[in-house]
């Protein structure tokens, strides 16, 4: 079951989905009112998050690779997918289809089928097209193409139960950014302000969760000597005040770190690792058996080392990340900066 959240206390989390070239970059630069990436940007490879302001209401926005990326093996692809489920967890209030309103393919008109593939048949009644126009158009007419002229169009839509948003390449006018904020909340009311979920959700936060237990006992003697330290600053009330704002920003930190590493998506690279142990050799005992017996031997034995070292650089990369002290400023807030103080109540009055 969905659950219902307090909009005034949560960010609204956003999935953004592009089938291919620069539309979803454009939707997040869009969104985020600046440019996260630039203009030549058509993919990326990893899962990523970005927290911003959209019409005075938070947003964390969630991009992954292209639906359909050409230079992406599925299981990179599986794992961009999991990264960025665990990035939207505990669920997405919203999905983002993002096309480009001039170059609609057939692919894109079949995404929101993959996308409900990939993420669950209920998602697309939390999904909502957008389209990205360039130059300065008319939107009167922009919207007259889109509901009455265009069948690929209105086959695209009535997949996403007619929800769509225009927006332009050139960035976010006045107005514009509430009107889209409106539509996504339109949208969550129709679905009693329920954020989407499914098990595969549900995994990923019980995941992310036991991550954060696991980072937070870790961190318990620095949190103490933390305390300590502000004990010796600060009394009373201001001093509760100063531990809660270092409790707050300790426990945003451990949960983006857990969200880009824990067990559900370790077990993923493990299996890409043991994949690449058994291909190796087999491709390896191949080459091999022209050599004889002794060459299938030796051939396996060296396919799957190398096979399975492929597999392993990312892990490896993964363990270099699990001992990062914070995350990417691009990635997260600035409270991030100052982890263990800020300035008392007392000298903003």
């Amino acid at each position: 079951m969905p659950r219902r959240d307090t909009c005034g206390d949560v960010a609204l989390r956003i999935v953004v989905i592009g089938s291919s070239g620069p539309s979803q970059f454009s939707l997040t630069n869009f969104i985020l009112g600046k440019e996260e990436f630039g203009r030549d940007v058509c993919s990326i490879a990893e899962s990523r998050k970005n927290l911003g302001d959209l019409a005075g209401r938070r947003v964390a926005l969630v991009n992954g690779p292209n639906l359909y990326e050409k230079d992406l093996s599925k299981a990179k692809m599986k794992e961009e997918l999991k990264r960025a489920t665990c990035l939207s967890s505990p669920g997405p209030h919203a999905f983002l289809l993002a096309f480009d309103l001039e170059k609609i393919s057939p692919n894109d008109i079949n995404t929101p089928k993959l996308v409900a593939k990939r993420f669950g048949e209920k998602s697309l009644d939390h999904a909502m097209v957008l389209l990205a126009y360039e130059g300065n158009q008319d939107a009167r007419a922009l919207h007259e193409r889109v509901t009455r002229t265009d069948s690929h169009l209105r086959e695209l839509l009535e997949q996403c139960g007619f929800r769509y948003h225009i927006f332009s390449k050139r960035g976010r006018y006045r107005g514009q950014g509430r009107e889209l904020l409106c539509e996504m909340e339109r949208m969550l009311a129709s679905q009693a302000g329920r954020h989407y979920t499914s098990q595969a959700y549900q995994r990923a936060e019980d995941s992310v969760r036991k991550e954060e237990r696991r980072l937070q006992k870790k961190r318990q003697a620095e949190t103490e000597r933390a305390w300590a330290a502000l004990g010796q600053q600060y009394e009373g009330e201001e001093l509760r005040w100063q531990i809660d704002s270092y409790n707050a920003s300790v426990r945003a930190e451990l949960r983006a770190e857990a969200e880009l590493n824990n067990g559900w998506l370790r077990k993923t690279l493990a299996a890409g690792i043991g994949a690449g142990f058994v291909v190796g050799a087999a491709v390896g005992m191949v080459i091999g058996s022209v050599q004889g017996p002794g060459g299938l031997a030796a051939g396996g034995s060296m396919g799957a080392v190398m096979g399975g070292a492929t597999g392993g650089a990312v892990q490896v990369a993964m363990k270099h990340l699990e001992e990062r002290v914070g995350p990417h400023p691009h990635n997260f807030d600035p409270l991030f900066i100052n982890r263990f103080f800020r300035s008392s109540r007392s000298s903003n009055h």
